[in-house]
């Protein structure tokens, strides 16, 4: 297509293509910084003099294989997903489900002056081919790649259980919240995006505040950190920093995965800390599946004590100093701040966006223009590159936040604990600690492992 064409094109014809390309050129741009870092992975076959000291060759390259598997995975499931949206952008896919979900509360006596309830038809279809085209690859992504490195720890029917509760849940919280949104914004006046930023902070603040004690149970087992040593230094260390806590929770984690975590929630004087079971040495199953038998020969018994994972108490307490440290330094209140502005001006540009008729035309909806695929197309496709922009710049100041929460544990005299914690748990979820730079920058939320370490300082490690 000729310049001249282009420039003579519709303004709803120009804004169409624009997204399209702009889509690509991410996907481009995503695929080419994955193929260096797939690069990385191949290349890079012995472990580098400077990690000789913390990383056996066995590990290093367990750790090369499965992100190696995991990278091409991700290739081709990201293909997939882009070829699948542009599809159905070119096919009109948006403005057909919107059509059948008119179609199904017409079936119920319900007109087009019921858009909220064809609101939640559309919802509710979306979801659910949502959910059956991604079943697939994550099915493949649990039994063929996380099977393969040791990682999942669930059978097919459990796995296919929790989709089905997943689903349900996600739709008992989305479908109530869309409606009130889609109510605000329709009787709100000149003022709408004021009153719908109100609301959705509000719901933020809720789920935040329910979510470990009311929506988690509903997947996986919470029990009380039993008391002892541990609690009883959790419960030191937290007043010793003014942290309101009020209790510690194992969660049973490795009934799904043997990935560990460990992180904290509340509001004001109520203060939660989650630790998953296998991060705890003492308290994971797999290190109690692992024990070997009495019979077991010297040398069998060697390679199944090295597979005991998790962190002592000290590392644990070292990994909670610096979660903490993201409390204390204020991270979590920049997090949700800068959340919040976020959200507030793309509510105020969406009051802006959502009169232009050209950007529903776009799309394929000539004759209406539905609140709910307003807030799809100017909060999904239109604000595409700058969500990019932000999600970089987040990135890069998250990287910031976890530099300075390493700094304060180490003021803690934390600093050879978290050292040797870090190198644990690296070894545990299978991270490569080689990274392209290009990559590392544009993703890696967390720094490097090298780079923590070092900052960290020269601790010595047995």
């Amino acid at each position: 297509m000729q310049m001249e064409t282009i420039l003579n094109l519709p303004i709803e014809n120009k804004i169409f293509y624009a997204v399209l390309v702009f889509s690509w050129t991410v996907y481009l741009w995503e695929a080419y910084l994955a193929y260096r870092q797939r690069r990385i992975y191949r290349l890079t076959m012995h472990v580098p003099h400077e990690l000789g000291k913390i990383m056996d060759t066995d590990t290093f390259e367990k750790s090369r294989l499965y992100q190696l598997d995991k990278s091409n995975f991700s290739f081709w499931s990201g293909l997939y997903s882009e070829t699948e949206g542009t599809l159905i952008l070119l096919f009109g896919g948006i403005p057909f489900v919107w059509k059948v979900a008119g179609t199904v509360t017409a079936r119920f006596g319900l007109g087009p002056e019921y858009e909220i309830f064809q609101s939640l038809s559309f919802l509710i279809l979306a979801t659910l081919f949502s959910a059956f085209t991604g079943l697939p690859w994550s099915i493949y992504n649990t039994f063929v790649i996380e099977e393969k490195h040791g990682f999942n720890q669930q059978t097919l029917g459990f796995f296919l259980k929790d989709a089905v509760k997943k689903f349900i849940v996600t739709q008992c919280i989305l479908l109530p919240v869309t409606s009130l949104l889609l109510y605000i914004i329709k009787i709100g006046g000149d003022f709408f995006f004021i009153y719908a930023w109100l609301f959705t902070l509000g719901v933020s603040l809720v789920l935040v505040t329910i979510y470990a004690d009311y929506i988690a149970p509903l997947f996986d087992k919470f029990t009380p950190l039993p008391e002892g040593e541990l609690k009883e230094e959790i419960e030191s260390m937290s007043k010793s920093i003014s942290f309101p806590l009020t209790k510690v929770y194992v969660v049973e984690g490795s009934k799904r995965s043997s990935h560990s975590n460990a992180y904290f929630y509340g509001f004001f004087k109520n203060k939660r800390i989650v630790l998953f079971d296998t991060l705890l040495e003492d308290y994971s199953p797999l290190n109690k599946d692992g024990e070997p038998e009495t019979d077991t020969p010297t040398e069998d018994k060697s390679k199944l004590k090295n597979k005991k994972q998790g962190c002592n108490n000290p590392e644990v307490l070292a990994v909670l100093g610096h979660e903490l440290g993201h409390w204390k330094l204020g991270h979590t209140v920049k997090n949700i701040v800068i959340s919040q502005m976020n959200s507030f001006l793309c509510f105020f540009l969406f009051a802006v966006l959502i009169g232009r008729k050209e950007l529903f035309v776009a799309f394929g909806f000539y004759n209406s223009q539905p609140t709910l695929i307003g807030l799809m197309i100017i909060f999904q496709f239109i604000f595409s590159p700058y969500n990019e922009v932000l999600s970089f710049c987040l990135t890069v100041l998250s990287r910031r936040f976890e530099f300075q929460a390493d700094s304060f544990a180490r003021g803690m005299g934390r600093a050879s604990e978290l050292y040797s914690a870090l190198i644990k748990l690296n070894k545990d979820n299978l991270g490569f600690p080689v990274a392209d730079w290009l990559f590392s920058m544009w993703h890696y939320s967390h720094p490097p492992l090298l780079e923590r370490l070092r900052a960290l300082g020269s601790t010595k490690q047995d």
